[in-house]
């Protein structure tokens, strides 16, 4: 049986931000909530690298990048099945009237009386495949791939059946191209359960695909946790049925450490994808675009976490393995990586040159107006933005902005909101707020609560809410942040630090609308999160006992006993520090 392989949608990540510190107010209710201010001190910062995360990880990490339909199992015929049933397909042609193998009787029921024929199957699941390769009739092709599993579930018998569990995987894969995605679950499920690993490789791997595509159907729904922990298992499957150091077992490393980018697990995603580059180092084998293309996602997980140094290291490698691959045209990516890394290390000339070599070859490769000459417009406004040259950061976001606006044909949707989602933050640190948020709402409208981008859409909800705030328009912002955090609770987003973080920004503006109990309660979870992610000592938790502290001040004595409690917490961990 072959191996099949689901493609994964490239998420996007959301992005995060800071408030300020709300205003004062002359009542003495509003002089205690004064002490409450915003937890994300190192925010700015947050935000680039999650914004440099959205551009990466969006962009194909792999240089041999493959057609989704490519790896569907829709379209993967089992040559060797169909050949040994056409006999029995042209016999049933001729005693059924109907396409989905029975006679129908008097009363309009249909005969299932020939499901007990291994051919039966067969037939309707190449016919299901045929509908779904035409496109014309996506309802039907679901109806003849469920018989066709009704049929090999009987000829089965209840033991382990290869044949049923590629029909269930196409079955689930007709769901998810209808938008079924939570039908397709269920089923994705039963196929796993069938397959004992035991019963040799091809059963191994059978459950291994199944897992995958599982995790694949999570990640639409935006249950990040979920679809992760599929994907780990399945690489166990994996390197079970294939040993440990098959280069095979390296792309399903990489393809792990990208879902982990996505859901902004960079520990968990530079443990997998150091796991992949020691693959390669295990076989031996002179650096390939596999190689490369892991090293790139290295370098990426190793920027975002502060390392610098090291991500330009597996960045340059990686560009070196494209020439010598004679993939020069991919090198241009990868300069714009390689100039993120010296913009980080504050080296803006060959930061600069790095760009300009970019923007050189996407020019000449995909014109003009593709939205890779955009990426590196807002590469080099963002540099100048740094170094204080507003006019030429204001020129470059135009020139972007322009490509954004009026996007060449067949370019994603989602590349071009991320686009606008990478200027509006230029915009807002320019303290434009009013431009920001119209690029903002801009990108939500592209998404329009796409499946699969609840955790970018919440992002964007969040970052909207955080500068609503900073502009003084309260109510907005914590509508956005309610939309924000209903989305990352029902993604499966309650544990991360950009939740906490978002937990603690909705609970100031709770503050600013005298909703005391409620800021204490989104405090007092942000608090819990942040303690366990990000521990006692980081800012953003030592913001939130600031906040929590202040919030039972100004609910009254009946809260005394808590802000004591919280205000020495705040304190010891304070001492520790100096």
């Amino acid at each position: 049986m072959e191996e099949e392989e689901v493609d994964k949608p490239e998420h996007d990540t959301h992005s995060n931000s800071s408030s300020k510190k709300g205003s004062s107010s002359g009542s003495k209710k509003s002089g205690k909530l004064d002490k409450i201010k915003s937890a994300s001190t190192k925010s700015a910062s947050l935000s680039s690298s999650k914004k440099k995360v959205d551009s990466e990880a969006s962009s194909k990490l792999s240089p041999k990048g493959k057609n989704p339909s490519e790896k569907s199992p829709i379209d993967k015929p089992n040559d060797k099945i169909l050949k040994k049933g056409n006999v029995g397909i042209r016999l049933m042609k001729k005693r059924r009237n109907s396409p989905l193998g029975g006679v129908k009787l008097p009363n309009g029921t249909k005969d299932e009386s020939g499901l007990d024929n291994p051919d039966l199957g067969r037939f309707l699941l190449k016919q299901a495949r045929d509908l779904v390769s035409s496109g014309d009739n996506p309802q039907k092709a679901l109806e003849l791939a469920l018989r066709a599993s009704k049929s090999f579930e009987i000829c089965a018998n209840g033991k382990p059946s290869l044949e049923l569990v590629m029909c269930l995987h196409v079955t689930a894969a007709i769901h998810c191209s209808i938008g079924q995605y939570s039908e397709a679950i269920p089923i994705l499920e039963h196929s796993i359960e069938i397959l004992v690993p035991e019963e040799g490789q091809e059963h191994a791997l059978a459950k291994f695909a199944g897992y995958m595509q599982l995790g694949d159907t999570y990640a639409m729904l935006g249950q990040v946790e979920n679809s992760t922990n599929c994907y780990s298992t399945g690489l166990d499957v994996q390197k079970q049925a294939l040993g440990e150091t098959d280069p095979r077992v390296g792309e399903t490393c990489r393809y792990l450490a990208e879902a982990h980018v996505q859901a902004l697990q960079f520990d968990d995603a530079q443990m997998v994808c150091q796991m992949a580059l020691d693959i390669h180092r295990e076989n031996g084998s002179p650096a390939s675009l596999e190689e490369a293309a892991d090293r790139r996602l290295m370098g990426l997980i190793c920027e975002t976490k502060g390392d610098h140094e090291a991500a330009l290291e597996h960045l340059v490698l990686a560009s070196m393995a494209m020439v010598a691959n004679g993939q020069e045209s991919e090198v241009a990516s990868i300069d714009c990586s390689i100039g993120d890394a010296y913009l980080s290390l504050s080296r803006y000339d060959e930061a600069v040159f790095a760009y300009q070599k970019a923007l050189t070859a996407f020019k000449t490769t995909k014109g003009e107006n593709h939205p890779s000459v955009a990426s590196v417009f807002v590469r080099l406004a963002d540099l100048y933005n740094k170094t204080g040259k507003l006019r030429d950061s204001k020129s470059y976001c135009e020139n972007a902005l322009r490509i954004y606006e009026k996007p060449v044909p067949g370019i994603p949707p989602e590349e071009i909101a991320s686009g606008l989602s990478d200027v509006s933050a230029i915009y807002e640190s320019m303290n434009e707020l009013d431009q920001a948020i119209k690029l903002l709402g801009k990108a939500l409208k592209i998404y329009n609560d796409a499946p699969g981008q609840q955790s970018t859409i919440a992002g964007i909800e969040a970052q909207m809410g955080v500068m609503y705030y900073m502009m003084g328009n309260y109510s907005e912002s914590y509508n956005s942040f309610k939309n924000a955090i209903s989305k990352l609770r029902a993604s499966g987003e309650k544990k991360s630090a950009f939740f906490g973080i978002a937990l603690n920004q909705m609970g100031l503006s709770c503050v600013q609308r005298y909703a005391i109990n409620e800021a204490a309660e989104l405090f007092e979870e942000a608090k819990i999160i942040l303690e366990q992610e990000c521990g006692p000592y980081h800012p953003d938790t030592l913001g939130v006992y600031s906040n929590l502290a202040g919030t039972y001040d100004a609910m009254g004595s009946m809260s005394t006993k808590k802000t004591w409690i919280i205000c020495c917490k705040l304190g010891q961990v304070l001492c520790m520090m100096n």
